[in-house]
């Protein structure tokens, strides 16, 4: 991956992994905040009404910058922690997964719970298409009419979209390009004097 790019999964997956009789069946969403990821706890929590466990684990933020785990009443880091360290592993972020367990009736200890949860987190994800997604940046330059065919020129080498355009007193232009361009493009109208630039937050690509 790119500075202004990210893996997550193109949609969802599934999968199934079973030990001693116990079965662990594993769900991975594309996911865009907390609120997403849990809405899909209380689906499956709803559909799997009469399961043991819920466990899941979410990464979100472009970085990745913003975990989650939960381990549903298993004991302490056997369940959500092995499932996060699954999504880091593959370098995916703006991903949530859920292991669903049915116990079969023996018990699998610390060590297999740790197994079994990240086994079952490992083959959801891998059933899942990857998916880079670009990051843009949206810029707001204004600047005086003398100007406008310099800066224009800039805008269309740089391959930015243009968003917006407001000629009435003076010239305001809001344009949007892959976040690296964008940066070459900023330094670029930075050094013409007479330009201001305004930045946007960086979205991803759809």
């Amino acid at each position: 991956m790119t500075e202004d790019s990210y893996l997550t999964i193109a949609a969802p997956a599934e999968a199934q992994y079973t030990e001693k009789r116990s079965r662990f069946l594993a769900f991975a969403f594309p996911v865009t905040s907390e609120e997403e990821a849990l809405s899909h706890v209380a689906e499956l929590r709803r559909k799997y009404f009469d399961a043991r466990h819920v466990c899941w684990a979410y990464k979100l933020g472009a970085k990745g910058e913003r975990t989650r785990s939960n381990d549903d009443g298993e004991p302490s880091g056997t369940a959500g922690k092995p499932i996060l360290g699954q999504i880091t592993s593959l370098g995916l972020t703006q991903v949530f997964v859920a292991v669903v367990r049915y116990f079969g009736g023996v018990k699998l200890g610390t060590s297999g719970l740790i197994v079994a949860y990240r086994e079952a987190a490992r083959e959801a994800l891998e059933a899942a298409e990857q998916k880079e997604k670009i990051l843009y940046e949206e810029l707001t330059i204004t600047f005086g009419y003398p100007l406008l065919g310099d800066v224009m020129r800039m805008v269309k080498e740089a391959g930015a979209a243009i968003r917006m355009q407001d000629f009435a007193e003076s010239c305001r232009l809001t344009v949007s390009l892959r976040g690296t361009d964008a940066a070459i493009l900023r330094q670029r109208l930075s050094a013409i004097y007479g330009v201001a630039l305004a930045e946007e937050d960086k979205t991803p690509e759809t």
